[in-house]
């Protein structure tokens, strides 16, 4: 415990930021007057550096070196600029932008100003604005990386930095997309050698300020996606989850001549607390049901929900029988996939979706002559598909202009929702013709997450190892028939931590721990074919319901 006491005053005698500061030496105090949970909190602030995932850093907001906090982004930015002057030498260009949790405007301040004082120009969005308006300006801008300050859909207390590389510091395919090896792991390298937070040089001299002009470019591109001119007859409910997508989303709706707006009051606004739901996700069960009383009560054509960085975008629609339902991640992927595939306008001849997403994608790339590519999960795989037109993953995120962001944008998915529904409208149809149509052509494909949260991430761990020791024999009764650990790679992708199950029914089970969150996340999908005219939604929802058993049976969770 002494060498540990040392670190943390160490660590805060170099800590910039005086609140952090006091914070951690608090607890050091508490720690040296015997009290043991003081001890156990200042361990897991001591249990190593937050490194490099997904997409850069993730945790909650506090002091100490596993933490967010002004001193780890400092290091991490001062990091990030040794790794770019490494690359292309001098006059590197960097955009970085911020959402509205906590700590993010501090953390904005200090990535550039860090960046300045490393002798880079740190080009600084506008704060508390959407994620993708990032991605957008580092193509937009020709900027070498990108920094995004944000923990998307996180619980509140996280925040996160999220990394772009663009310009002379990737490939074409690359540009504008989230990390990936092994720039993570050089990036991680830098930082590790990268001084004290408090000896890192910082300056304001080469921080440009971008204008509204960039906001101005990317909305009437947003916009764009619309084709008519015409006023539209379609009526919407928007929320933004308490986070910064609710102004530029109705400023993008506006140009394209979607008026009858309603946003959902409680939740149009930043706020870092996200008073209304329990996680700011719009996947999470109650999380739109303020949405859906609005959208009731209005009589709104659709909802869309976007997470509080508005890269992702949930949606929900009025159903045959009366009510509204939510559209699975799968459902609105294929739904965006056709509209994308059948546009010949559209640049690309590729339609991309992680492992873990529907295998529909695939069918209607053939049936339209296009590319089928499955990537590993996460936009930063799926966002650099060469000759990509259109790519998804079934947690709600989709890149629907690639040419202008290569990352998930909820806001283009938002216009492009409006529009099929529209167009589908103007045909006599709804969306939910335009799935069972998709069923008749191609089969059913129903797919269901099940997801177990834990407080205790070797959970996980020992989950995974069961899995790997005993495996799974048959699922709803149809035996496995392949059995594919993907940490040993598989269909040409790099290795990574995930089992994939396939029955002689044609059920697949995909189970993987997240990248972000502490949860083991269960990818579930059934085909069943079409008698006729019918669509067999009851028979799949039995069957995937069966599937779900069978897992918890085995998991014990």
């Amino acid at each position: 415990m002494r060498g540990l006491i040392e670190r943390a005053r160490d660590w805060a005698n170099h800590d910039p930021d005086p609140d952090t500061k006091t914070e951690l030496l608090e607890i050091v105090e508490r720690v040296v007057a015997g009290d043991e949970a003081a001890a156990t909190d200042l361990r897991s602030r001591f249990s190593g550096p937050l490194a490099f995932g997904t997409a850069g850093l993730r945790g909650p907001v506090a002091a100490g070196e596993s933490r967010m906090n002004v001193a780890v982004v400092t290091r991490a930015t001062a990091g990030l600029a040794q790794h770019l002057i490494d690359m292309i030498g001098k006059g590197g260009r960097v955009v970085v932008g911020c959402d509205a949790r906590y700590g993010s405007h501090a953390f904005y301040e200090a990535a550039t100003e860090v960046l300045s004082g490393a002798g880079l120009t740190a080009l600084a969005l506008p704060k508390e604005r959407p994620t993708p308006l990032t991605a957008y300006a580092v193509r937009a801008l020709d900027a070498d990386a990108g920094i995004m300050v944000t923990a998307s859909h996180n619980p509140p207390a996280d925040n996160g930095y999220k990394v772009y590389l663009g310009g002379r510091a990737t490939d074409e395919d690359g540009r504008g997309v989230q990390i990936v090896p092994p720039a993570d792991a050089e990036i991680a390298a830098c930082i590790a050698t990268a001084p004290a937070a408090d000896e890192v040089p910082r300056s304001t001299d080469g921080i440009q300020l971008v204008g509204d002009d960039l906001i101005e470019a990317y909305v009437a591109r947003m916009a764009s996606h619309r084709r008519s001119s015409a006023p539209s007859k379609v009526r919407v409910v928007l929320t933004a989850m308490h986070g910064v997508g609710g102004e530029i989303a109705q400023a993008v709706l506006q140009r394209a001549q979607v008026n009858d707006i309603h946003p959902v009051p409680e939740q149009i606004e930043p706020d870092h607390d996200f008073p209304t739901v329990g996680f700011p996700n719009p996947e999470e069960p109650g999380a739109i049901d303020l949405s859906i009383a609005l959208a009731t009560e209005v009589s709104a054509d659709l909802v869309v929900a976007l997470d509080p960085d508005a890269d992702r975008c949930s949606l929900a629609i009025p159903v045959r029988d009366g009510g509204w339902r939510q559209l699975t991640g799968d459902e609105i992927g294929v739904l965006l996939g056709e509209q994308a595939a059948s546009d010949d306008r559209r640049a690309g001849d590729a339609l991309a979706c992680s492992i873990v997403s529907s295998r529909l994608l695939g069918q209607i790339a053939e049936l339209h002559g296009l590319r089928r590519v499955s990537t590993l999960t996460g936009f930063k795989w799926i966002a650099r598909t060469p000759g990509i037109r259109f790519g998804y993953e079934e947690a709600i995120g989709y890149c629907t202009d690639p040419e202008a962001v290569r990352d998930k944008d909820g806001i283009g998915a938002m216009t492009y929702a409006v529009s099929l529904v529209e167009e589908l409208a103007e045909q006599g149809k709804t969306v939910e013709d335009l799935l069972d149509d998709l069923a008749r052509t191609h089969g059913l494909h129903a797919s269901s997450p099940l997801t177990f949260r834990v407080s205790d991430l070797s959970i996980i761990t020992e989950s995974m190892a069961k899995l790997r020791g005993v495996g799974l024999s048959e699922l709803a009764g149809s035996p496995v028939t392949e059995t594919v650990d993907l940490a040993a790679g598989a269909d040409g992708l790099p290795p990574t931590d995930g089992l994939r199950y396939v029955t002689e029914a044609a059920d697949r089970v995909v189970i993987r721990p997240s990248g972000t969150e502490p949860k083991l996340k269960c990818y579930l999908e059934v085909i069943l074919p079409c008698d006729g005219n019918e669509v067999p939604h009851a028979a799949a929802r039995e069957r995937l319901e069966q599937i779900k058993s069978d897992l918890h049976a085995v998991l014990g969770l």
